[in-house]
């Protein structure tokens, strides 16, 4: 098993950031939002977010946001329910919740509800069983879930279950692990789990790890580092993760790692990019590796900020 190089991952998250004129810096602009939910995320599971500065983030984050309560990838840019999430995630991680406008918030994530049940991700309409998940864990994180019809929504994503066990983005999609990850999260969070075959799903889970140990999203396609978290949270959430071999999952996301500059890819000797070393280490997060918080695998947060959210301890 290879050497875990934190110190060089976080000085990795903390040069992105910091690098504004770079290939990576501008194609991610529109969606600095949720790079800022990874990178940050990962610092907190690596015991290291006070390396940021505290209120630069929080000042940030605040302009991102639209007088509809939504908000935007990026000063500047249009509110999307997915950087809405990122944003919410965001002020947990730092305990800052309570700066928010809640009811403005809430009720632009609930006004993004469907006659159905399903979500649309913003004004533009598209329907995503992402934007349900986004929904339910953005309102269940802020204490709103009373805002939407709860019901409805679980039965749309009921609506995008399979024959295999699985779930995909609208009625009648594949089944694929990312489109899963969203649905189990959102049915795990409204307490609706009794609705899933777990051993039918768990198989169709535990059928994506390849000869490498990682995992892939769907079948017969190559392993990526992302699904350590699509697919192993899911399995968690349904009590089926000790149908992989966890060791050689392990050993892939290690592989994975650029030790002489940090960070993470999809898979070993490609570069590296702060969406991977977010899932990279929130993969050997749910793999108990030592040295790493423990984060939720619903709520996608460390899980000391989820119980201080619902406990304050």
């Amino acid at each position: 098993m290879g050497e875990f190089a934190v110190d060089k991952h976080v000085q990795y998250i903390l040069s992105v950031e910091k690098r504004n004129d770079s290939f990576e810096s501008v194609v991610m602009e529109h969606l600095r939002m949720n790079g800022a939910y990874w990178g940050l995320t990962t610092l907190s599971l690596l015991g290291k977010l006070d390396s940021v500065d505290l209120d630069e983030v929080i000042s940030w984050v605040m302009k991102c946001q639209h007088e509809s309560g939504g908000f935007a990838g990026n000063i500047g840019h249009d509110p999307h329910i997915l950087y809405t999430l990122s944003a919410v995630q965001v002020l947990a991680l730092f305990d800052k919740l309570d700066i928010l406008d809640i009811d403005k918030t809430s009720g632009y994530i609930a006004g993004l509800q469907n006659e159905d049940g399903s979500f649309s991700g913003d004004m533009w309409g598209e329907v995503d069983t992402r934007f349900s998940y986004i929904a339910i864990c953005c309102l269940a994180t802020l204490q709103c879930l009373d805002e939407i019809n709860v019901e409805k929504a679980v039965n749309y994503i009921l609506s995008c279950k399979n024959p295999d066990g699985g779930f995909g983005c609208t009625p009648g999609a594949e089944s694929h692990a990312g489109q899963i990850f969203c649905c189990v999260g959102a049915l795990a969070i409204t307490g609706s789990l009794h609705h899933v075959d777990k051993d039918l799903l768990g198989w169709w889970l535990c059928e994506r790890q390849v000869k490498s140990g990682g995992l892939n999203g769907r079948p017969e396609k190559l392993p990526d580092v992302c699904y350590s978290w699509w697919v192993l949270s899911s399995l968690i959430m349904i009590d089926r993760v000790h149908w992989i071999n966890k060791e050689k999952l392990m050993k892939f996301i290690l592989d994975c790692q650029d030790i002489e500059n940090g960070g993470i890819s999809d898979r070993p000797e490609d570069a590296v990019d702060v969406f991977h070393t977010y899932f990279g280490v929130a993969g050997l997060s749910l793999l108990e590796y030592p040295g790493v918080k423990t984060i939720d695998p619903a709520y996608a947060l460390p899980v000391d900020v989820v119980n201080r959210i619902f406990f304050r301890r």
